[in-house]
């Protein structure tokens, strides 16, 4: 069973939970102050606005009683994914490195974007070739990642560089990166592979009507 943790401000929680049923994989939401139910296989952070992003986007909720729980499962190889506000949980709470800040526009940004996949020998990229382009929709005002330069490097020479914003012909450039991320960085994963976060939506991607089929490979990693 697969946990989607819901916080005042979600509103991604259903759609992880229809993205997950869509490919026949079973999910639950739950409220944080409830705790992870047992038997919990895999852990999703939805994305939203979680306590209203005050004090920074994913603070207060990272500091949530669940979050205990969510690393203890980490740490025993449960896989947690983080995406959109997940991700700036994930990061706050030290699941991932770096954080995510207001994007470089200053703006609240809802489009469309091309991604790199950078290492495909992970659980949430094995569905992809490395260097295969993908197509993801983003909707966020603080998702522009900020790591320094050493870290960053660190990231890179352990493989924990997921996804790079890019353009259609999978070009890393300036205009293709739509927040301003270091390094173009989209997507990262944290000490274990079996964690991660990204600011784009899968979960938004897997019917091909709706947004194409994109998307899957990253939930995949939960089937």
């Amino acid at each position: 069973m697969i946990a989607i943790v819901r916080f005042g401000g979600s509103n991604c929680d259903r759609d992880a939970e229809r993205a997950l049923s869509a490919m026949g994989i079973e999910s639950e939401i739950v409220w944080h102050e409830d705790g992870l139910p047992e038997g919990t296989t895999g852990i999703v952070l939805p994305g939203g606005f979680s306590y209203g992003d005050y004090l920074r986007a994913g603070a207060m909720a990272a500091r949530s009683p669940i979050l205990a729980a969510v690393r203890d499962a980490a740490d025993e190889g449960i896989p947690v994914l983080g995406v959109c506000n997940g991700a700036q949980i994930g990061s706050e709470s030290g699941l991932t490195p770096g954080a995510f800040t207001t994007n470089a526009s200053a703006r609240f940004q809802c489009e469309h974007v091309h991604l790199r996949v950078e290492n495909a020998d992970t659980p949430w990229t094995a569905a992809y070739e490395a260097g295969e382009v993908i197509e993801l929709p983003i909707a966020h005002g603080e998702g522009r990642f900020e790591i320094d330069e050493a870290e960053l490097d660190r990231l890179e020479t352990e493989g924990r560089v997921l996804f790079r914003y890019c353009d259609a012909e999978g070009r890393v450039t300036q205009a293709a990166n739509p927040n301003g991320s270091a390094g173009g960085v989209a997507g990262v994963r944290g000490e274990r592979e079996s964690v991660a976060v990204l600011m784009p939506h899968p979960e938004r991607a897997v019917l091909d009507d709706i947004g194409g089929t994109d998307g899957r490979g990253v939930l995949a990693a939960f089937a």
